[in-house]
């Protein structure tokens, strides 16, 4: 079986890609100078975990964890799904099976949280009603997220399943949600009047733009692939884009974001992007190498796909984005402050 595994890995590691394929992954070698980085749970004591890669599991990791010190959990566990990640398997069970095991993770962690902390969970339809039921017990249950996942195969007897959700929960009442710092910036198609004067949005050089507050429904994520450099070969990664929405509106600057489940490490990525600290447990040595990867990568290219100017864009506004940022560009040689980039 490990052999099996040894296997698979290899065969991702080495298979062709195209010539502009810009996935990132890790070669054996950069796994045996990236493992150097990585914090052991033997070794975790005192504050030694901060901007740190842990390599282990979440039972073993929780137990030399200290109480209060998180600010942001965002949790992305296995769904509920037969899904083979690498060194380990998950397989599909009942609702009430998978709920236990939900509730138990959670627990694991939940003395890592302050009294002000926000929690954000990612499930599919599935397990989005056993994850609810567990995060209603112990937190103070907020919004359901819905995201569009635009990618993904048609079914010929099914509707296509092309969405997933985000539980938003708080430990308590007293919490950061900073509505102003994840705003939408929408091209207007149908621009409205009143006595003349536009309606709700403003005449740029680039076109007709509306800046609206965000909702529950997520339509403007893009799913990672091969022309972009923040893509891997794990099979359930999150859009850096997501995540900067949680991590701008449940945090501030300096602030501790935990991820038990770090996988590729995107969580980390943009908690290093936006200037936060960031604490990530995953049990694959493989991804954990990646995750140091970008991390490294990350201290060079600060940008995050669909977030530019302080706001987030709408999906295929890619060439938009390079307009304003030459309009940026030109408007500094005039003395003008260059907009702001991340």
């Amino acid at each position: 079986m490990l052999k099996e595994k040894e296997n698979k890995i290899t065969k991702i590691k080495n298979k062709i890609r195209a010539k502009n394929n810009r996935t990132t992954f890790v070669s054996n070698e950069e796994i045996l100078e990236f493992e150097k980085r990585l914090l052991f749970v033997k070794d975790i004591k005192e504050n030694n975990f901060f901007n740190k890669t842990i390599f282990g599991s979440i039972e073993d990791v929780a137990k030399k964890l200290p109480e209060n010190f998180v600010d942001l959990l965002f949790i992305d566990p296995p769904y509920n799904l037969d899904k083979d990640f690498g060194n380990n398997k998950f397989k599909s069970k009942s609702d009430e099976e998978y709920e236990k095991i939900f509730e138990k993770w959670f627990l694991n962690i939940k003395h890592t949280l302050k009294d002000t902390a926000s929690v954000y969970v990612c499930c599919d339809w599935q397990s989005s009603q056993p994850i609810y039921s567990v995060l209603r017990r112990y937190l103070k249950v907020h919004n359901r997220i819905t995201w569009e996942r635009e990618k993904g195969r048609g079914a010929l007897s099914n509707w296509k399943n092309c969405s997933e959700d985000i539980w938003f929960a708080t430990v308590s009442k007293n919490y950061k949600f900073n509505i102003e710092a994840v705003k939408l910036k929408k091209k207007v198609i149908a621009p409205y009047k009143e006595n003349g004067i536009a309606k709700d949005w403003k005449e740029e050089e680039n076109g007709k733009f509306r800046l609206t507050y965000p909702s529950n429904l997520w339509t403007d994520i893009t799913i990672p692939f091969w022309s972009m450099p923040e893509n891997t070969d794990h099979s359930t990664q999150k859009p850096e884009k997501l995540v900067a929405k949680i991590v701008l509106a449940s945090t501030d600057e300096n602030d501790i974001i935990f991820d038990p489940f770090l996988g590729s490490g995107t969580t980390s990525v943009v908690a290093k992007k936006l200037n936060r600290k960031y604490v990530g447990v995953e049990m694959n040595k493989e991804y954990c190498c990646l995750a140091e990867k970008r991390i490294e990568m990350a201290d060079k290219e600060k940008t995050i796909q669909g977030y530019f100017g302080g706001v987030f864009w709408d999906r295929n506004s890619l060439s938009l984005q390079k307009k304003e940022q030459e309009k940026g560009r030109s408007n500094k040689k005039k003395n003008f402050n260059d907009p702001k980039l991340f």
